[in-house]
């Protein structure tokens, strides 16, 4: 085989080797920001200016004007469609986070189903981010065993949790929730699986108009 004909057999090589090298640089990089994943909690933070506090109850908030934008979340969802949460503002948007696997998000499901029956016609729309799900069979079935009716988008490495800027109100556990109040910004975050009281109580202060009377 003449030193042209190999040429393009070793560029073809030395593009699988890069793919894969940056596929892996993905990985850890999503193993270590779920490095709580599937708990009961997690740590906040990540460095950066935080600009939120964190009650007793878990649930991480931060005041208007040091609130930070939510960053693009659009893609495929998980029954094949295709959402952009920008498209949302306007509404409280309720983001969980979570993966079929998961058992703390077997438990909530039912809570989220619930309070989004209860609130989506006060301009509030929850999204979910289903992630570390290698297909989207077992991501179908658990929508439909617990009759989760809002759209998840379907984020099987964790791309989209890596988008939001260290040192805000981040997802870093699975589960994770958060607000994004209606101005696209995010408000409130926990991490840790809810109670159908424990959401209400988290998404209570942004329920009310777009004058911002019960807002935090």
């Amino acid at each position: 085989m003449s030193a042209a004909s190999c040429a393009p057999l070793r560029s073809t090589r030395t593009a699988v080797r890069v793919r894969r090298r940056a596929a892996l640089a993905a990985g850890a990089a999503v193993s270590a920001l779920l490095v709580s994943a599937c708990g009961s909690g997690g740590t906040s933070g990540g460095g950066g200016q935080t600009g939120f506090v964190t009650g007793a109850d878990g649930i991480s908030t931060a005041k208007k004007g040091e609130r930070a934008d939510a960053p693009d979340l659009s893609g495929r969802t998980v029954d094949g469609g295709h959402i952009d949460v920008d498209d949302y503002k306007g509404k409280v948007v309720v983001l969980n986070v979570w993966g079929s696997w998961c058992p703390p998000c077997r438990a909530e499901a039912k809570n989220f189903e619930k309070v989004y029956q209860d609130v989506k016609d006060q301009g509030v729309q929850f999204v979910g981010i289903n992630t570390r799900d290698t297909s989207t069979g077992p991501a179908k079935a658990f929508e439909e065993e617990f009759g989760v009716s809002y759209p998840s988008l379907y984020d099987p490495t964790g791309k989209l949790m890596l988008r939001f800027e260290k040192g805000t109100l981040n997802p870093q556990a699975i589960p994770s929730t958060l607000i994004i109040d209606r101005e696209g910004k995010v408000a409130a975050r926990t991490l840790q699986a809810l109670s159908e009281e424990k959401l209400r109580k988290m998404l209570e202060p942004y329920l009310k108009d777009s004058s911002g009377k019960s807002e935090t």
